[in-house]
């Protein structure tokens, strides 16, 4: 399968890893490399991972909808990284963040848990604007 983007300069590919990266051991240093978008980057990984709790919170609101528990890490952590910009980046379309994470979640998971995802989503995008 071919991708219309390069997924290692892809600014939201390098936030889920580096989110995963951190999830997976608590104790690493991350580095943010050069790159075009580093301050993006660094403001969602670093944002994402000092408001965990209140993301969690937003994400619990849509839970009766959908089950959130038993997706696998790295599905929640897209989850988490778009709601953070939604929740913290209030000059970017929500459309717009939702789009780039369907996008990357090519790279990591299925066509149909990206149709879920995208449900998410928007779900959690809607209750946001409430």
């Amino acid at each position: 399968m071919k991708y219309k983007f390069k997924p290692a300069k892809n600014p939201r590919v390098l936030i889920i890893q580096k989110v995963y990266g951190k999830q997976i051991n608590n104790d690493q240093n991350i580095i943010f490399e050069k790159h075009r978008f580093k301050k993006f980057i660094k403001d969602v990984v670093l944002g994402t991972i000092e408001r965990i709790e209140l993301i969690n919170e937003e994400i619990k609101m849509i839970e009766s909808h959908f089950n959130i528990k038993n997706l696998d890490d790295i599905f929640k952590i897209i989850i988490q990284c778009a709601t953070f910009e939604f929740m913290y980046k209030p000059n970017l379309s929500r459309k717009i963040i939702i789009k780039e994470y369907l996008n990357v979640s090519n790279f990591f998971l299925s066509t149909s848990q990206t149709k879920y995802l995208n449900a998410i989503l928007d779900n959690i995008s809607k209750s946001l604007s409430k």
